[in-house]
C-alpha cells in the first residue's frame, strides 16, 4: 500500500516562498566578508562587522569584544579551526583567545578583560562561563603569568610580562580554576626564557604594526597572520591533543608555516558537547583585534562516516495540494555519533550529485539552490525541520509518477551518495466544508458552556470513502463518521479521503469555552446617606456591559440584571453572579452585602484660643500668635479625621492645636470617616484680621497701690517703647522694653503734680505690623 502523507494542504494559489534553514552542524564557515554573519554566529561585548572582517576591539583602552558559534559539536570528535588574525593599529596590548565551553552552559559571560583577553579571571571578575580550554594570543604578556589572580604560568607562575606569548589554559569556573597548561614565546624572549621560546629563525611577532598601521590581508605582505588549530582527541580517551600552526609572513613574498604546538596533551575530560569561540580585550595598552575566514571542522574525520539513504516508492501525493512528507533519523542510516539529519537537498538526476561542488564550505550549508526543484510535475521544497519536504503537484499529471533523486547532509556535513525517490499523483476529491449542524453558514469559532458539546457536519459534492478527524492537529481515534460531536475545547478540522486516498481538507471550527473574567468586587456596598439607593456596579472591577450580563440575588430570590444593580434600595444579603452576553451558564455567586445607613453621619467641630475662651471677636478677637484648640463634635461612630487648617497644614489628631503665626481668613474642614468607610465633612471659617491689641488707661493713682503705674494692657507685640511728655512737650519718661513699660509719676525721684500728661507709643506686632498709639491721660493724687 503506498504510504499516505499527512499533508499540508494550501490553496491552488499558494506559490509559497523558500526560507533558508540556519546552519546546525560542521564544516562552519563565516568569512565575516560582506557585513553579515549566520544566525549561529554571536556577537558580543564591543564586538562588530568593520569592513569585512569581525573587529573584536578598537583601538582604545579597557575593551572586551567576543563571538562564538552558536553550534554544539560532540566533543568525541575534536574540532579542527582555522582563520585569519589581525593585531595592529596600537600600542601593542593585549591579545586574542580561542576558547571552547560546554554546550550547556546557560546565560554566556565572557572573562577578564586586560590581561585575561576575555578567558580568564581577572582579580574579582570571574572567568569565561562553561570554560573547558582557552588559547590566548598574548602580545602584551600577562596571559601567561600570575598576575590579577591568574593560576600559574610561565617558569612555575612566575609575575613577569612574557610578551608575544601563545598560551594554553585549562576551563575554570568562577573564579578558580583556569589553570595555565603550556606556552611558546614567539619573538624576542626575555632572558632565561630560551627554552619555552620558538628557535630564532622561527621567531615572529604576534601583532602586525601599531600606530598607525592597518590590516594586513595579503598573504605575502609582512604582518600576515593565519591560524591552523587541531583538537584530536586523546589516545587514552580524555581530552585531546592540541596542535597548533601558523601561516606568518615577516618578509616580503615569503610566508612560513610554523609549528607551535606539535602535539601538546590537554587530559581535561570534557562535556558531551561543546561550543566554540573567539575573545580580544585591551586594558591600558591597546590594539585593533580581528579576525576573518573561519572554517570549522570535525577533526577526527577519518572516524567520521557518509550518512546512507533509502530509495522510496511507496510516497503517494494528491494533486492540486501541497503534500507534506517526514524522512525520520530511523528510515534512513545515520552512523555517526549524536548525529541528525541537517537537511535534504534535491536533484533531476544521479549524474547532478556526482559533480557537486567539492568545496568544503558548499558542503556545510544546505544549499538554497539545491533544496528546491521545479519539474513539469510539480515542485519539490525541503523544509526547515531536517527531513521533511512538501511535493506541489501540477495539475494534468493524475495517475502519473514522478521521480526525483535526494541526499541528505548530517550536521558533521557529511552527505549521502544519493537515492531515488518515487511518488504517484493522485486526484484530489472536491472540497469538504465543515458546517455547526442546522446551521446555514460555516463559522470559524463556536462558543460554549461547559458541559455542552456541538454536532459537527461534514459537506461535500461527492462521495467520500472515509473521513479523519483532528483536534489541534492530533488524529482523534476511532472517530470515521462524516458527524462528530465535540465537547472538548480546539480547533477542529475533518479530512474527507476519496477512493483515491487522497483527502480533501475542511476549513477549521474553533470550540471555545470562555472562562468567567477574574472579576474583584469588593465583599460589601455601603450607602452612607439613609433612603439612598446604592451602585453596586461601582465595586466590580472592570464593570463592562458591552461583554458580560451581571445579575445581583437577595435572600428572598429577586434578581436584579445589569442595569438595576446601579440603584439598589434594601440593605441585607445578595449573591452576584455574571456571564458572557453570548452565553447562558452564570459564573459561581460571589455572596455581596448592602449596607444602608439609619441616620446620617455628621461631622462638626469648633475652635477656641487655648485655654482662653476666646472664640471669636465678640471675646476679643483673634491674633497671629494664638493657640487655638480644635474641639471635634462629630457623629460619636466616626473612628478617623483628617483635619485641613486652610493654611497648608493638616492633623489626623481627633482634638489638634494649632498656630496659625499671620493674620488671615481661614477655611477649616473637618473629614471624619466611620468604619463602613463613609465620609462627613464640616467646614468652618477663622478669621485673624488684627496683629496686635493696644490699650491705654485714661489715667492712674500712683498713690493707691491698685492703680499705680501707668502702663497699656496689649497682646501680640514683639518690642514697644514708651514715651511720657507734659503739657509744654518736655520728655519727663521714656521706656524701650516691654517688660518695663508702666510709668510711676515721678521725674527724678520726686512725685509730680497731678495734671494732664501726653504719652506716646511705638512698638511692633509679631507679623512686623507697627503699633503707634498717643493721647492723654491723667495723674490723680
Amino acid at each position: 500500500m503506498l504510504r499516505i502523507l499527512r499533508l499540508t494542504l494550501f490553496l491552488c494559489l499558494l506559490t509559497g516562498s523558500f526560507i533558508a534553514k540556519g546552519q546546525i552542524g560542521f564544516p562552519y564557515c563565516e568569512s565575516f566578508a560582506d557585513g553579515e554573519t549566520q544566525a549561529a554566529t554571536i556577537l558580543g561585548g564591543s564586538a562588530k562587522m568593520v569592513d569585512g572582517a569581525l573587529r573584536l576591539t578598537e583601538a582604545v583602552m579597557e575593551q572586551s569584544g567576543y563571538v562564538y558559534i552558536d553550534v554544539p559539536f560532540s566533543s568525541a570528535y575534536g574540532i579542527k579551526a582555522s582563520f585569519e588574525y589581525f593585531m595592529y593599529g596600537g600600542s601593542g596590548a593585549d591579545g586574542l583567545t580561542v576558547f571552547l565551553f560546554d554546550a550547556e552552559t546557560q546565560n554566556f559571560q565572557p572573562g577578564g578583560f586586560g590581561g585575561s583577553l576575555g578567558y580568564a579571571q581577572r582579580n574579582n571578575t570571574p572567568g569565561l562561563t562553561g570554560a573547558y580550554l582557552g588559547l590566548g594570543f598574548d602580545a602584551f604578556g600577562n596571559f601567561g603569568n600570575t598576575n590579577e589572580n591568574r593560576n600559574g604560568g610561565f617558569l612555575a607562575g612566575s609575575t613577569s610580562l612574557f610578551p608575544n606569548s601563545i598560551v594554553l589554559r585549562r576551563g575554570g569556573s568562577g573564579l578558580t580554576g583556569y589553570e595555565f597548561v603550556n606556552g611558546k614565546i614567539t619573538n624576542d624572549p626575555p632572558p632565561g626564557t630560551a627554552q619555552i621560546a620558538l628557535d630564532v629563525e622561527y621567531q615572529f611577532p604576534l601583532s602586525s604594526g601599531g600606530f598607525g598601521t592597518t590590516r594586513v590581508e595579503d598573504l605575502n605582505q609582512p604582518g600576515y597572520r593565519k591560524v591552523f588549530l587541531e583538537l584530536e582527541p586523546h589516545p587514552n580517551g580524555v581530552g585531546y591533543l592540541v596542535k597548533l600552526e601558523m601561516v606568518v609572513t615577516t618578509v616580503q613574498n615569503e610566508p612560513r608555516t610554523i609549528t607551535i604546538f606539535q602535539s601538546t596533551a590537554f587530559t581535561l575530560q570534557a562535556p558531551k558537547n561543546l561550543k566554540i569561540g573567539f575573545a580580544a580585550s585591551t586594558g591600558g595598552e591597546t590594539n585593533i583585534h580581528e579576525i576573518k575566514n573561519l572554517l570549522l571542522e570535525v577533526s577526527n574525520e577519518e572516524d567520521l562516516q557518509n550518512p546512507q539513504g533509502v530509495d522510496f516508492s511507496d510516497f503517494a501525493s494528491c494533486e492540486g495540494q501541497e503534500n507534506q512528507y517526514y524522512i525520520t533519523d530511523e528510515e534512513v542510516v545515520l552512523p555517526n555519533e549524536n548525529s541528525e539529519i541537517r537537511c535534504l537537498q534535491f536533484y533531476a538526476s544521479l549524474e547532478e550529485i556526482e559533480e557537486e561542488s567539492e568545496d568544503i564550505c558548499a558542503q556545510g550549508k544546505c544549499r538554497e539552490d539545491t533544496r528546491e526543484l521545479v519539474l513539469p510535475e510539480g515542485t519539490f521544497r525541503a523544509g526547515d525541520d531536517g527531513g521533511d519536504f512538501t511535493f506541489f503537484p501540477n495539475e494534468g499529471f493524475t495517475d502519473q509518477e514522478v521521480t526525483v533523486y535526494y541526499t541528505i547532509t548530517d550536521n558533521y556535513g557529511k552527505s549521502s551518495t544519493g537515492n531515488s525517490m518515487t511518488l504517484k499523483i493522485q486526484e484530489s476529491p472536491e472540497p469538504v466544508t465543515l458546517f455547526v449542524e442546522d446551521a446555514s453558514n460555516p463559522e470559524t469559532e463556536i462558543r460554549l458552556c461547559g458541559g455542552e458539546s456541538v454536532s459537527l457536519q461534514s459537506e461535500g459534492n461527492e462521495a467520500y470513502d472515509r473521513y479523519e478527524w483532528y483536534k489541534d492537529g492530533e488524529l482523534i481515534e476511532g472517530e470515521a463518521s462524516p458527524q462528530l460531536i465535540a465537547g472538548e475545547k480546539g480547533v477542529y478540522q475533518v479530512y474527507a479521503y476519496n477512493r483515491k486516498n487522497c483527502p480533501a481538507k475542511s476549513n477549521e471550527i474553533t470550540l471555545v469555552f470562555p472562562e468567567f473574567p477574574g472579576f474583584e468586587v469588593e465583599d460589601r456596598v455601603v450607602g452612607c446617606t439613609p433612603g439612598e439607593p446604592v451602585d453596586v456596579s461601582a465595586v466590580i472591577a472592570g464593570f463592562d456591559l458591552t461583554l458580560y450580563d451581571y445579575r445581583l440575588v437577595n435572600t428572598a430570590g429577586e434578581q436584579f440584571i445589569n442595569e438595576e444593580l446601579r440603584s439598589i434600595a434594601e440593605a441585607g444579603d445578595y449573591e452576584l453572579s455574571l456571564k458572557h452576553k453570548d452565553l447562558e451558564c452564570w459564573s459561581s455567586p460571589n455572596p455581596l452585602e448592602v449596607i444602608i445607613l439609619d441616620e446620617e453621619f455628621v461631622a462638626d467641630f469648633e475652635f477656641e484660643v487655648l485655654g482662653t475662651g476666646v472664640k471669636g471677636e465678640e471675646d476679643g478677637g483673634f491674633f497671629p500668635d494664638d493657640q487655638f484648640q480644635f474641639t471635634d463634635r462629630s457623629d460619636e461612630t466616626a473612628v478617623s479625621w483628617f483635619w485641613d487648617f486652610g493654611d497648608g497644614s493638616t492633623s489626623e489628631e481627633k482634638n489638634p492645636t494649632h498656630i496659625y503665626g499671620k493674620k488671615g481668613s481661614f477655611n477649616v474642614s473637618l473629614t471624619i470617616t466611620n468604619e463602613l468607610g463613609c465620609e462627613s465633612v464640616a467646614e468652618k471659617t477663622l478669621e485673624i484680621i488684627r496683629s496686635y491689641r493696644l490699650m491705654f488707661p485714661t489715667g492712674f493713682t500712683p498713690l493707691d497701690n491698685t492703680n499705680e503705674l501707668f502702663e497699656p494692657k496689649y497682646k501680640g507685640l514683639v518690642s514697644g517703647e514708651l514715651l511720657i511728655f507734659n503739657l509744654w512737650g518736655e520728655l519727663i519718661f521714656r521706656s524701650e522694653s516691654l517688660d518695663e513699660l508702666g510709668w510711676d509719676g515721678k521725674l527724678d525721684g520726686e512725685l509730680l503734680d497731678a495734671g494732664i500728661y501726653i504719652y506716646r507709643f511705638n512698638g511692633v506686632a509679631t507679623d512686623g505690623e507697627e503699633a503707634v498709639d498717643s493721647g492723654k491721660f491723667k495723674l490723680i493724687r
